[in-house]
């Protein structure tokens, strides 16, 4: 454990220079011995969305000359954010950038061979298909799916063309999440028997954008091909920009945080998805025409399908009227906690002497020690160019020369959206929710749950 903690300081040190290389990827001295690494990979964006604008481009421009990588295009339906994205990125790189009216103009032109997609939550699956089916490597923000028919549709696309996906979940290119995970699976922190999730902020005016919904005019964009696949509605320039309010164009708290941390449970626990899931909340807060609750709490039973007997519980709680930008992921063994926001083991809660004896049980205290020293994580869904997303976004990059798997493939996007799908089907019901592994679908009152 003091190698693995000693390996993870000095990667995080590196991170700060932007030069962290996860396990999965290759140095630059690596992959210039592959064939094809002197050729220039050509990056589209589709969406010129707030957090392409202020994540992935400070990310990309951390690595994108060493790792040989260049933007030339930009597609996005509404004009205004067309036209902003090809002058940000000409202004970038120094040469044309090539704007396009919608994503099948792109792929027609040919013109890249990787884009960054972060549109609106429920086209990310769609567009994810759309790019993998025309032959390019994509990078694709969280949620990666609202709907098991998405979800399900994503997955068998990506995985026929075996083009490289990374899920937008940069957790897992933390250094501090890599030691934990670590020190979870070597059986030294014991068994998982909970976890506390917990994502509160308290800003007026999140996810609203008054001073930009009077802007844009529905002649300047293409409502219909917004819609995708979602019901038809009249034409409405909030539910176009404010959509994280608004089922089913995203499933709010759950789907622009939860999917974050509930990809943690997966990942460290190797376990898939939720047994079972139940939800409560409600708009106590901002009665704003929103349909998305301002205030979640979510309760998740994890453990193996084919034996109810073992397990752990999670819960998840979130509000939007009370909160100081502090995430907070604890995870307890019978002999302490692992907390993500300090990035300590602890003792604290363990099974002391006296109590053991009591039972006549072996005493389990963890040691105290420190992961990693990291960057904190922050509740904002603009980020900047923060360490994690920059450790992400290179690491996509370098999987898209050396064609290994990136740190949040597929199967990690799949996994996080049924856990959102359940919660969402719990909150919208009022009943358990559970899922059926021979159909893949997620089920409430005995039934497939449907939007």
């Amino acid at each position: 454990m003091k190698n693995t903690r000693r390996l993870f300081i000095k990667q995080t040190a590196l991170a700060g220079a932007g030069a962290i290389v996860a396990k999965t990827g290759w140095t630059a001295k690596s992959y210039n011995r592959i064939i094809g690494a002197n050729d220039r990979v050509r990056v589209g964006v589709i969406g010129f969305s707030d957090r392409h604008r202020s994540s992935h481009i400070p990310s990309f421009m951390n690595h994108y000359k060493e790792l040989n990588f260049d933007v030339v295009a930009v597609s996005d339906i509404w004009k205004k954010r067309r036209e902003e994205g090809v002058a940000i990125w000409k202004e970038k790189m120094g040469h044309d950038v090539t704007g396009c009216r919608n994503n099948e103009e792109l792929y027609d032109k040919k013109l890249a061979d990787a884009v960054f997609i972060s549109t609106a939550d429920f086209q990310h699956a769609t567009h994810a298909i759309q790019a993998v089916k025309a032959g390019c490597d994509a990078y694709v923000e969280k949620p990666f799916a609202e709907t098991m028919e998405d979800n399900r549709a994503a997955l068998k696309a990506v995985k026929e063309t075996g083009k490289i996906v990374q899920i937008g979940s940069q957790r897992r290119s933390g250094a501090n999440y890599h030691a934990a995970d670590e020190f979870i699976k070597s059986g030294k922190f014991g068994p998982i028997v909970m976890v506390e999730l917990t994502w509160n902020v308290n800003q007026p005016g999140r996810w609203r954008r008054p001073a930009l919904v009077a802007q844009l005019k529905q002649e300047d964009t293409d409502w219909d091909r917004f819609l995708i696949n979602r019901p038809k509605e009249d034409w409405d320039p909030r539910k176009y920009l404010e959509y994280r309010l608004f089922w089913p164009y995203s499933s709010g708290l759950v789907g622009q945080w939860m999917s974050h941390q509930i990809d943690t449970v997966h990942w460290f626990s190797g376990l898939k998805h939720p047994r079972s899931v139940v939800a409560n909340g409600g708009i106590y807060a901002w009665k704003d025409g929103r349909r998305n609750w301002d205030t979640i709490t979510a309760v998740f039973d994890y453990g193996p399908q084919d034996d109810p007997s073992t397990g752990f519980q999670v819960t998840f709680a979130s509000r939007q009227d009370n909160g100081d930008e502090n995430p907070a992921e604890i995870y307890y063994s019978k002999g302490g906690e692992l907390n993500l926001n300090t990035n300590k083991v602890s003792p604290k809660g363990g099974l002391t002497k006296k109590f053991a004896d009591e039972m006549n049980m072996q005493p389990f205290l963890l040691p105290e020690m420190s992961l990693a020293n990291t960057e904190k994580v922050v509740a904002s869904a603009n980020t900047g160019g923060d360490s994690l997303t920059s450790n992400h976004v290179r690491n996509w990059m370098e999987c898209v020369r050396s064609r290994k798997q990136p740190n949040a493939p597929v199967e990690a996007g799949y996994s996080h959206s049924i856990a959102n799908i359940m919660t969402t089907a719990a909150a919208h019901t009022g009943l358990k929710s559970s899922f059926d592994e021979n159909t893949q679908e997620v089920m409430v009152g005995g039934k497939a749950f449907k939007y």
